[in-house]
Formats: C-alpha cells, structure tokens, sequence
C-alpha cells in the first residue's frame, strides 16, 4: 500500500477503535431498546458511509486494482524515477464530476537512455583522416615570381585554372583525393598546362584569412606581392646617399604599373632602414595614406643576405632637387607663415602675397603627428634642433648640427608631391627611431600645427593600436621574423602608444582641434 492509502488507513481504524466499545456500552446499558437501536443505526450507516467514499477515492486515483500486485513492483525496479514517463508521454488529466478538467501539477522530463560505447573504441572505430592541400605554382624557372595562391576546387572554379597534379615533383595519382588548383597572383607568370616545378616556394605575404585587413587596400596587397616574390631581372644605378639599389622586376601585364622604365622598379635600401616597413603599416592604420608600399626582403645584392626594406619605386613623382630631395622649396620660416594662412582650407583660394604653395593645409598636419610618433626628424629638422643627437645621427655626420642658430632659414627636406596630384604629399624616407628616450622627444616637429586629422587621433584613442599593427605586420614574414618574432614586434609597438599617449596630451593641452580631413 502507497503513502496515499495511510491516511485512510488511519481514519478506519480510528472510527473501529471508537465506535465497537460504545456500541457495547449502549447495547449493555438499561436505556429503551428503541433509543439504542437508533443511535446503533446511525453510527453503522455513518461508517457504512465512510467505507464507499474510501474505496471510491482509492480507485479513482489508481486506475482499478489492475497496477497492483507483481507487475506494479518490477515497472517502480526498472525505472530510475516512478513518478517520470521515459517514453515522453504526459498522463491524461484527472476527470470531476462536473465535466471539467483538472489540470496536472507536475511537470514531465524525458530522459533518453545512455549510449552504449564499443568495448574496443580503438578496435571498433576508424579514425577519420584530414586531407591537407599543399601549393603547387607554375613557373618558368627558378627566379620567376612565386605569387600565385592555391586554394581548394572549389575556390579556383571561377579563376577556370586547374593544375595538372603535380606536387614538388611528387604526383596526386591517389583517388578520391581533390586535384590542386592554381590561381594567378599578383604579378605572377604562368606557364603551360605541361610545365612542372620540383621547387616550389612560399609567399612572403601570408594571409590566412579570406580578406586582407580593411586598411590595406587590393593594390596595396598586390604591390606586396609584388616586392615580396616577384623576379628580380635587372639592376638600374641610383644616386644615393644611404647606397640604396634600384631593382627592376620581372614585367607583369598590369598597364598602371608605376615603372622606372617598361618594368617595375623597387628600391632596396639598407637593413638600418627597416623601420620604413613599420611605417608604411602605420600610415595606412592611421588613415593617412601617404606612404609608398613597403616590405622586407632578402637580396642577394646585399652582403650576409640581411633582410633589407624595399620600397616601390613611383615615376609619377614629381622631380626633386639633389640638394633638399624635395619638389618645393621651402625654408622653415616659410612653413611656419604657410602655417598661418591655412592654403587651401574649405576650399579657399589663397591670395598671391600669402606665398602659398599647391599643398593643402592639411597635409603639413598629417605629415607632423606621422613625424612624431617615429621620431622622423629628416623633413621638418634636418640639423637635429629639436633634440639631443647621437653621433649615428645623419645631422651630427654632416656637420649640421651646430646650425641651430638661424633656424628660420634651414631648408626642408624630402618634401615631395604627384605630378597629376600637387595638393597632396608622398612620404619618403620614412626611416623612424625607437630607442629615443620621453624626456628626449623631438616637439618641434608639431610646432605651428594647431588642428590634426580625426581618423589618425580616433585610432589613437581607441586603444586598438597594438591589435591592428600585430595584425598588419604578420603579414611580412621577413619582417617578423627579422624583428624576433611578436616578442620583438610587441617591443616596438610599446614605443609607439607611449609616444601617442604624449601626442594626445599635448593636444588636449595646447587645445589642437581635431578635424576630419578626408578631402
């Protein structure tokens, strides 16, 4: 019998142990018979009562003496909870006398049986194997351009390019296994359907994503493919300083190729100039857009094949002097006065005595904040003014520094334009310092600049920096690795936000606006 049943159970012996001594009492007592059976009547019919509204109860809540006995028993041994149906059903709800329905108070959860698991997992299961795809580019011989990308079938059905299986001499006669594909990259020369390479290497421009980063733009990529990979076929003489070497490289079919003949060209400079690679990265981070790309790269033109940067080689530059390296001349009174007129700003015409040049206003602050946070002091402060100079300083081997005296008439350097585009600068000679202490920081470069770009001082403010640099800079794999890896890479990013903490400073502190200059 279920807990249900003790109440009752209760009850009757209750009214047994009750009622049997006082009908004794009354049947032996000298009260009238008449009486007595009376009171004897009604006790009888009051537990006669009891007894029908016990057994109807008892069968409405258990459905009939069918749940008793054995098979009751072994149903509560099987399953884990009696009160929970493992088959997902829900009991009907319980009936009332006047037609409605009296809705369950208990809430039903399926339980699913345990899956039984093999005796011998490593006997009964077969390991699935993962196929790896390799690289399989086709070239003509051992110094073409290894730019091509390979992707799986399915991404190469729209280049319409299949290789024929062949895998660094090796062959993909397996079946079942996907043929590799061959899509053309940047500046890559293709040969035909028959032509094998035993040696195939890799890109110099990882990106294991399906798109770029946003700040890089298609050209910008495909430029670094370019002078990351692509064949070097001739050597033109340049005049410079620093001994850099302008490479010629293997013709591609793009008719905008900014070439310093029927090629490309790129401009190799020194490994001491390697920061050039950073700050292209910066400026394009930044918004600023006025670098020319750049990468790293080993060339055997260089002694010990150090990794050296080396930048693309633009002819639509406008012609500089050897003296400045700059298509203007400018001294730096006069950048200070150009300062104050704001040429060009809101689409003003500058008047004739202002002494205005083509330059937008707006270039000369851009080009101060990427200055200063790389510490490049070649273009507004080439005899080392606004600092304490070491003797590797260019200003302190050319004997300039002491010419600090006049400063208003030392002429500016490396001040470049665009033939089609005189309104805009082109940085270059972008080479940074990032072993410059805080308490020696150039401030002059900022000197006469009162408003600074928003695009540039919202990345600054973001604190996204570090995050976009990593992920910009992992794309040059010469880069990287001629850096130390991220631990090296980390060093000189902490550089660089400590330098934009004090450029934020300064601006809240002087009271610069912030403009957005995307014209």
């Amino acid at each position: 019998m279920s807990c249900r049943d003790k109440p009752g159970q209760l009850i009757n012996w209750f009214l047994r142990s009750l009622c049997v001594p006082r009908v004794l009492k009354l049947w032996s007592s000298r009260r009238p018979r008449t009486r007595r059976n009376l009171l004897l009547g009604t006790a009888c019919a009051i537990y006669l009562g009891f007894l029908v509204s016990q057994v109807g109860r008892a069968s409405v809540q258990h459905g009939g003496p069918a749940e008793k006995g054995p098979h009751r028993s072994w149903a509560a041994l099987e399953a884990p909870y009696p009160e929970i149906p493992l088959d997902g059903t829900l009991a009907p709800p319980e009936a009332q006398g006047n037609g409605t329905t009296l809705q369950p108070n208990v809430v039903y959860i399926t339980l699913r049986s345990k899956r039984s698991k093999p005796s011998n997992i490593r006997g009964t299961v077969k390991p699935k194997r993962r196929k790896k795809y390799a690289v399989a580019p086709r070239v003509q011989g051992p110094e073409a351009l290894v730019g091509p990308s390979l992707r799986p079938q399915e991404a190469a059905r729209a280049a319409d390019a299949e290789a024929p299986g062949h895998v660094r001499g090796g062959n993909l006669a397996k079946a079942g296994e996907r043929p590799w594909t061959w899509i053309r990259g940047p500046g890559a020369r293709g040969g035909g359907a028959d032509v094998q390479l035993p040696r195939a290497r890799e890109s110099n421009i990882r990106i294991y994503s399906e798109s770029a980063p946003s700040w890089l733009s298609r050209e910008d990529i495909g430029w670094m493919r370019l002078l990351a990979d692509g064949a070097v076929v001739g050597l033109q003489p340049v005049r410079s300083r620093s001994g850099a070497r302008l490479l010629v490289l293997e013709e591609t079919a793009r008719p905008s190729v900014p070439a310093c003949g029927p090629s490309p060209c790129g401009l190799l400079k020194q490994p001491l100039d390697m920061s050039e690679v950073f700050a292209f990265h910066l400026d394009r981070i930044l918004g600023l857009n006025r670098t020319l790309p750049s990468v790293s790269r080993k060339s055997e033109f260089i002694q010990d094949g150090l990794p050296c940067p080396f930048i693309l080689w633009d002819s639509s530059l406008s012609p500089t002097s050897n003296e400045t390296h700059s298509s203007v001349k400018l001294t730096w009174g006069t950048y200070q006065q150009l300062l104050k007129q704001k040429c060009w700003q809101n689409g003003r015409v500058p008047k004739p005595e202002w002494g205005c040049t083509e330059i937008h206003h707006h270039e000369w602050s851009k080009m101060a904040l990427f200055d200063f946070l790389l510490q490049i002091y070649n273009r507004l402060d080439i005899n080392c003014c606004g600092f304490r100079p070491r003797k590797e300083d260019a200003c302190v081997q050319s004997g300039q520094r002491p010419k600090c005296d006049d400063q208003g008439a030392v002429a500016l350097a490396h001040i470049v334009q665009r033939k089609q585009d005189p309104r805009h600068l082109v940085f270059i000679d972008n080479k940074g310092f990032f072993d410059r202490s805080e308490d020696n920081l150039n401030f002059k470069l900022l000197e006469g600049i009162k408003e600074f770009p928003e695009s540039a001082v919202s990345v600054l403010k973001s604190q996204h920096l570090r995050q976009k640099l990593l992920q910009s800079l992992f794309l040059d794999k010469v880069y990287w690795e001629s850096q130390g890896g991220r631990q090296g890479i980390e060093k000189l990013i902490d550089v660089v936000e400590q330098r934009a903490k004090i450029l934020l400073t300064y601006i809240n502190a002087h009271g610069a606006k912030v403009l957005p200059m995307n014209e």
